[in-house]
């Protein structure tokens, strides 16, 4: 039986935990980099930007730990979408993923200490009605940058919101868009299949944002 999980973690006293375009990249390096069973051997390489991340990991092959399906970066927080491939497979992941990245980040700004506020959250996903809202929930939270009111279902230009939405790089919904944005880090056939393909994805992504309601989804969130 397939277990599905949800994760997030946010920064120790709600602080913002990418400070820059090179943290946004870095975590989205270590989401790929940390994905597999053997040890990391780039974990103190620079990223500057998305081409020397293609560069390097677009040709490794790797015993993955989870499959990724979605993700979304915001400056204090994460959330993402998994299945573990291995036991204790979301154990292991998180571990190297958190333990990494804060290292960097303290290294980088000259901190030290606990960077989130917790070890994670997770919950599992038991059932189809969790399951086929995650993933646009997941993507939709970048309009909290811009459009906070759609969490009140009080947006009112579903078109803006969707262009916002395209314009932010720090997710995987570029990639479940057809657009390559950071193809290598996620698996996206399995909920792809589930939503009809890229076509199927983008266009019941506005008819989630209008029917969406936050009271109903408040139980199998992690807010």
């Amino acid at each position: 039986m397939i277990e599905i999980y949800h994760i997030l973690n946010r920064g120790v006293d709600k602080r913002d935990i990418f400070l820059d375009e090179e943290d946004y990249i870095r975590f989205i390096h270590d989401l790929y980099e940390f994905n597999d069973e053997e040890p990391v051997k780039n974990v103190y390489r620079s990223f500057s930007n998305s081409k020397s991340f293609y560069d390097i990991n677009e040709k490794k092959k790797r015993k993955r730990i989870v499959d990724l399906l979605a993700f979304v970066l915001m400056p204090n927080h994460f959330h993402l979408m998994l299945i573990p491939r291995i036991e204790n497979g979301v154990y292991l992941y998180m571990k190297k993923l958190g333990c990494g990245y804060a290292r960097y980040f303290n290294d980088k700004y000259g901190r030290s200490g606990a960077l989130f506020e917790r070890r994670y959250k997770r919950i599992l996903i038991k059932n189809e009605e969790h399951f086929k809202h995650l993933p646009y929930y997941i993507h939709c939270n970048p309009l909290d940058l811009i459009y906070p009111e759609w969490r009140k279902r009080k947006l009112k230009n579903f078109n803006k919101a969707l262009k916002f939405l395209d314009s932010y790089r720090w997710s995987s919904h570029l990639d479940y868009c057809g657009k390559n944005n950071f193809p290598s880090v996620t698996q996206r056939k399995f909920l792809l299949d589930y939503f009809d393909g890229e076509n199927g994805y983008k266009e019941n992504i506005k008819s989630w944002l209008q029917s969406f309601d936050i009271e109903n989804f408040e139980q199998i969130t992690l807010e």
